[in-house]
């Protein structure tokens, strides 16, 4: 009998450090390239995973606001506080952060060189860590640099790519003011019916699909559940952040990935 325990105790030790090879979460620093900046990222993985997400937050992309004691990032925005969901989804998960050099992210910067070149060194990242494709997702601002990344890496470096209340009242940098005819991976555009936030307007996010001339699919789909949205409407407790829809619109997300390959 004290044979067999033993046996099963060594089984369980080998099983939790397989599972610990695998799946683990942790904030990384990435050199940005410049001036001893850093970018940072909250890194999770998962085992078995097909594909890696970049989750690529709207608003100034706070710099990984930390919960103590938890370790964990304390930003609200829709895309970091539904990291987890994404994982449990079967993906690896990158949410990327504001670089520590920086105090906002303006539409302006997202579609900048500078930034093209900060979310190419966190999929380089990913790529070394986990091997397997890449697809960028953005929300609100942060379909402003998911589009213009997705435009300048091209489909040998992104897999496909996934923009939520996307910006589109904006003449020179919104989404569908960017050159996104050239974009040639999947693309899946979600907006919630009720999203009042003046610069992300669903009947023009509707009209994105219609510019994707060179995906090899694309969608539209519009939002119309959840409740209790409070705060300003280009926040991430409105519609805008589809509050109290969060799992559904992941779920979402992750089935259309899955089917256009992910």
């Amino acid at each position: 009998m004290a044979t067999l325990i033993k046996k099963i105790i060594i089984v369980i030790f080998l099983y939790s450090l397989t599972f610990s090879a695998f799946a683990f979460e942790k904030f990384v620093q990435l050199d940005s390239g410049r001036n001893g900046a850093a970018i940072p990222i909250y890194v999770m993985s998962q085992s078995g995973a097909k594909s890696t997400i970049l989750l690529l937050p709207g608003g100034n992309a706070e710099t990984g606001k930390i919960e103590f004691p938890s370790g964990k990032p304390g930003s609200q925005n829709f895309l970091s506080r539904t990291r987890e969901l994404f994982r449990s989804e079967g993906f690896n998960v990158i949410v990327v952060y504001r670089p520590t050099d920086m105090t906002d992210l303006t539409t302006d910067y997202r579609i900048s060189n500078q930034h093209i070149s900060e979310i190419e060194r966190v999929v380089q990242y990913a790529n070394k860590e986990f091997n397997v494709p890449v697809w960028l997702i953005g929300t609100s601002r942060g379909t402003v640099s998911a589009t213009a990344a997705a435009i300048a890496l091209g489909d040998s470096v992104v897999k496909g790519l996934v923009l939520t209340s996307s910006v589109t009242a904006r003449k020179n940098n919104g989404v569908n003011s960017q050159e996104i005819s050239a974009i040639k991976v999947p693309v899946l555009v979600v907006h919630h019916k009720n999203d009042e936030c003046r610069i992300c307007v669903p009947e023009d996010a509707a009209k994105i699909i219609s510019k994707m001339k060179s995906s090899p699919t694309s969608k539209y789909v519009e939002i119309v559940g959840g409740f209790g949205p409070t705060g300003d409407p280009c926040e991430v407790k409105h519609w805008h952040g589809f509050v109290n829809y969060e799992k559904e619109t992941v779920s979402l997300i992750a089935s259309w990935i899955k089917t256009a390959g992910g």
